[in-house]
């Protein structure tokens, strides 16, 4: 059987027995409970859009598919009926995200670390500001998406996790503490970062920002969130840099070897690795702003290195990796050294009695 694999004819025709036995019915003759994530719109009306796309895998697969061989989420039943054709909205809004989380921080310590109420006109901008935000599909949001009471909710769950606070904290998740401790302990850097974000959403520079191409961003980890991160990383993927870049180190007599640890791809792969290193955009954009990239703004360096630069914050610079590799080389080849050492030892003494002969 295909998973996903169906029709916009399939999916009517469950719809249409949707219809006929009634919600109730149709949900427990194919065991499905009610929706969670997302509904199925079609013709004003709504329908449990995992059953209707379990139950239309009867049409051209042969069955309908069970609960449990798939979920209700945008990867799987969602997914298939927007694929078909079909609209589908949230049932629930998503999890705050990193760059949400660091604009409504950044407004409670102007605050005084205080939660702000829905009516406060500062709530009401930062609520139309989080909806020009790009992170979240229009699919995956309702009609109460970063609502000023939502908003408000979100400004105590952060102020009421302030170690000073005293008294019992609301409902929030651990990147509200996470975010919050990054305020207390960085408070010139994460405003420069809730600043640029800001202007960007302001000026449109990050409405328009895709995402769908950065999902290998969930590895990485920086102060400045996804929409700052993303645009760092298009930096460093601009083609055009890169090759300038190159072709600088190469005119000035240097090897195209990783900055860091020293890889060299030509060296290690041959032919297939001739003029391949990866570039690093070495000022992260919440301490480069928006300025032009500059030559010496780059470093070469292997994917290796690039990845683990970049897998946490603080980010370090390529010099300060090269000294991590080389501060645990050191014992190592101290190890080495060592073991040649006992080694010759052992001969000189296996030998001695030889040559006393």
């Amino acid at each position: 059987m295909r998973k996903g694999a169906i029709t916009q004819v399939a999916v009517l025709k469950a719809i249409a027995e949707y219809d006929e036995l009634g919600r109730s019915e149709f949900l427990a003759k194919y065991h499905f409970s009610e929706a969670r994530s997302y509904l199925l719109l079609h013709e004003g009306r709504e329908y449990d859009s995992k059953a209707i796309a379990g139950v239309a895998h009867r049409w051209g697969q042969g069955r309908a598919l069970l609960p449990e061989e798939f979920s209700g989420g945008k990867d799987h039943a969602a997914a298939w009926l927007k694929r078909a054709g079909f609209e589908v909205k949230s049932v629930k809004n998503p999890d705050w995200a990193r760059d949400e989380i660091i604009l409504a921080c950044h407004l409670v310590m102007t605050n005084g670390w205080k939660g702000l109420d829905a009516n406060d006109p500062r709530v009401l901008e930062l609520s139309g500001l989080l909806q020009l935000m790009p992170i979240h599909a229009e699919a995956d949001r309702n009609e109460k998406f970063r609502n000023p009471n939502g908003v408000a909710r979100k400004t105590f769950d952060i102020a009421t996790r302030h170690p000073d606070y005293r008294g019992k904290p609301t409902n929030g998740g651990a990147l509200d503490v996470e975010v919050l401790h990054e305020f207390l302990a960085r408070p010139a850097e994460m405003t420069e970062v809730a600043q640029l974000i800001r202007q960007g959403i302001t000026a449109g520079d990050l409405q328009t920002l895709p995402l769908d191409d950065d999902e290998d961003l969930d590895d990485y980890s920086a102060p400045e969130g996804r929409l700052l991160m993303s645009r760092h990383k298009r930096r460093e993927r601009n083609k055009g840099l890169r090759k300038k870049k190159i072709a600088a180190v190469l005119r000035q007599g240097g090897t195209l070897a990783c900055e860091a640890c020293g890889f060299d791809f030509e060296k290690v792969y041959g032919d297939r690795g001739s003029g391949y290193i990866e570039c690093h955009h070495v000022v992260p954009l919440h301490e480069a702003g928006e300025g032009r990239t500059k030559l010496s703004d780059l470093a070469l360096i292997c994917a290796n290195c690039h990845r683990m630069i970049h897998r946490r914050a603080p980010w370090p610079t390529p010099a300060d990796l090269r000294a991590a590799i080389g501060h645990r080389r050191a014992p190592q080849s101290l190890a080495g050294t060592n073991v040649v050492q006992q080694r010759s030892k052992a001969l000189e003494r296996s030998a001695a009695p030889e040559e006393r002969q």
